[in-house]
């Protein structure tokens, strides 16, 4: 099946420069169109909804805070990425907390510009899947409130830091570690908005294929061997896998996102090195479901706490959420169907099993 572009507006009076542009965002497959003043960007983004819209601030006809005004008034999905000279920093973090994204400097990086409207893109899809939160009951209700209150702020706490970095000297220790504490504590706070959004966030059910348990468990140590590098060094990987395992019907995403967690965690327990085994096996009962166990020898957890693992908002960590578990549980018990159970003793280990059924179980 053909794959629909991403449609981006490029809004800017410079015929040279959103040449440029265009060439640069095609090479990308990018759907472009461009518009040399803000009466014509209006009528565009009216007539046929863009993904996206680069907005230079200075426009021979309409300030680009108006732009952006009827931009957002048209749809509030358009991501709208600011284009700003010389010294235009200022007005730029002024656009975001008005709904803007983020913002660009000219002159523009290509590997600059390409990364941002990746990040514009994913956190367009974000807000546009919060949307469909407004089923949940009491305090998950809250959630989607608190991902906007949040969110807003962090994009704008995000650029003026990017120009506070531009505009000093790092060679300064105490200035480069309070920039890098900020950036860390943003991070931290980016995480937590996200982690309660994939609490509420309904399970898409079109996503739902036949899944290798393999596959994911491969993926995942890849991506936790960079995530947690010097974890890994001192850590010693068992791999007990069944072969031929049959494959379970499943959201590739939400399994994979189960298992990192619980890997995460693992790796997280044993800060002084140790051994983490994982084993697959198939069981054939009343209903066929395959069993992944996640096996560590590291602090464990204290007997008193077992029962509170999955609740929202309990956690062991100085930094942790308290959600990662709580959706680990949302995802395999109440959307595929599932078993998690956890067994640990503390200063000896943990055992995280998860038992997930094979063929189409869903709305049974």
């Amino acid at each position: 099946m053909e794959t629909v572009k991403k449609k981006i507006l490029v809004v800017d009076d410079n015929q040279e420069f959103v040449g440029l542009i265009r060439k640069i965002l095609e090479r990308k497959d990018f759907n472009v169109s461009i518009a040399l003043d803000g009466k014509t960007a209006i009528e565009k983004a009216l007539s046929d909804v863009p993904e996206l819209v680069l907005l230079d601030l200075k426009l021979p006809d309409i300030p680009g805070e108006e732009v952006l005004k009827r931009i957002k008034e048209i749809d509030k999905d358009i991501a709208v990425i600011v284009i700003t000279g010389y010294g235009g920093e200022q007005v730029a973090v002024e656009m975001m907390r008005k709904g803007a994204i983020d913002f660009l400097s000219k002159p523009i990086e290509h590997e600059l510009l390409l990364s941002s409207i990746k990040n514009a893109l994913e956190i367009r899809e974000a807000q546009i899947e919060d949307k469909g939160f407004e089923r949940y009951p009491t305090l998950e209700r809250f959630f989607p409130f608190l991902a906007h209150e949040v969110r807003n702020p962090l994009h704008a706490i995000s650029g003026a830091l990017a120009i506070i970095q531009r505009r000093s000297d790092l060679k300064d220790d105490l200035l480069a570690q309070s920039i890098k504490i900020i950036n860390e504590e943003v991070q931290h706070l980016n995480e937590f908005v996200q982690e309660c959004l994939n609490f509420v966030r309904p399970p898409n059910i079109v996503r739902f294929n036949g899944v290798e348990i393999r596959e994911v468990i491969s993926v995942v140590m890849n991506l936790i061997s960079h995530m947690l590098e010097s974890e890994s060094k001192k850590i010693k990987v068992i791999m007990e896998m069944e072969p031929h395992l049959p494959k379970v019907y499943a959201n590739y995403e939400e399994i994979k996102q189960v298992f990192l967690n619980i890997v995460k965690n693992a790796f997280e327990s044993m800060p002084e090195g140790g051994e983490f085994t994982i084993k697959t096996c198939a069981k054939s009962d009343s209903s066929k479901h395959i069993e992944i166990n996640f096996i560590d020898n590291g602090i464990g957890v204290k007997k008193e706490n077992l029962d509170k693992l999955f609740n929202p908002f309990f956690t062991t960590k100085l930094r942790g959420t308290g959600l990662g578990l709580a959706v680990c549980r949302r995802i395999i018990v109440e959307r595929h169907h599932g078993k998690i159970y956890i067994e640990s003793e503390e200063k000896k280990g943990t055992v995280v099993r998860v038992e997930l059924p094979t063929g189409h179980r869903l709305g049974d």
